[in-house]
């Protein structure tokens, strides 16, 4: 039951595992990873991919993304790769420290999308390790600091919110609205909910006049996203568990928990 790629587009599902410093999600693609952390992602180096424009590197013997081709790589139709995996590093130098147990590590998590040992390396100075397979559809990505995940997860909603067709002006034009980021402070205060599992639905967005209402369940914890998008369907006829509501006149977000 593949999901259609727009089908990613106006649902999101996070999973945070703090013990293991990973979050499971569905929704978020690399083009929006990209964009959320622009100009201040290091190389990647690429463990499973098909970017024709890469480098080198004679001593894993791997192909890598300097930060300067971020944006190239960012516009390809990544979802088409099927496994999309890296882990970013500082320079060159720290790749070429790297130890034959240290290679063994990082293939071992592009090739079965977990780790032997927390993934975290001085040498690279790694604050990611991205694994996808059908990059938005199923996306586990390791973060040296959840703070650049709930960075993540504020970008990337409100970049969503910016695409959405929601509004007709009275010629049925678009109106192209931006959105700003959610507060972070917003997101952090559901952790507990992102612990256990949540989705955040644009599709069931409740559109008011004044306000805009994202209605967010929580649903569990899925290794298979199939099996999330399942208990998606059910769970989005009942009432939602929180809602993340963006005032039109103040521009300012709020949280309630119902």
């Amino acid at each position: 039951m593949k999901k259609h790629h727009q089908d990613i587009q106006d649902l999101v599902y996070v999973h945070l595992n703090q013990n293991d410093q990973y979050v499971l999600s569905y929704g978020i693609e690399f083009a929006e990873f990209a964009a959320a952390f622009s100009g201040t992602l290091n190389h990647l180096l690429l463990l499973k991919h098909r970017f024709e424009d890469s480098d080198f590197n004679m001593h894993t013997l791997l192909e890598y993304c300097p930060d300067e081709r971020i944006d190239k790589l960012a516009a390809e139709d990544i979802y088409g790769y099927g496994d999309f995996c890296w882990i970013d590093f500082v320079e060159e130098e720290g790749l070429n420290e790297l130890t034959g147990q240290e290679m063994a590590e990082i293939l071992y998590l592009g090739h079965q999308k977990q780790h032997l040992k927390l993934p975290f390396y001085n040498k690279l100075g790694n604050r990611f390790v991205y694994l996808a397979h059908d990059d938005g559809f199923f996306n586990k990505i390791y973060y040296r600091s959840f703070k650049d995940f709930f960075h993540l997860l504020s970008h990337a909603l409100s970049i969503k919110l910016g695409e959405l067709k929601l509004e007709k002006t009275l010629l049925g034009l678009r109106k192209k609205r931006t959105y700003p980021p959610i507060n972070k402070e917003i997101l952090l205060s559901l952790t507990p909910f992102i612990k256990e599992g949540i989705c955040i639905s644009l599709r069931d967005i409740d559109h008011q006049r004044n306000k805009l209402e994202i209605p967010i369940w929580v649903i569990g914890d899925f290794a298979s996203m199939d099996d999330m998008y399942e208990e998606y369907q059910q769970i989005s006829v009942e009432n939602c568990h929180a809602k993340i509501i963006f005032d039109k006149k103040t521009k300012e977000w709020k949280l309630t928990v119902i």
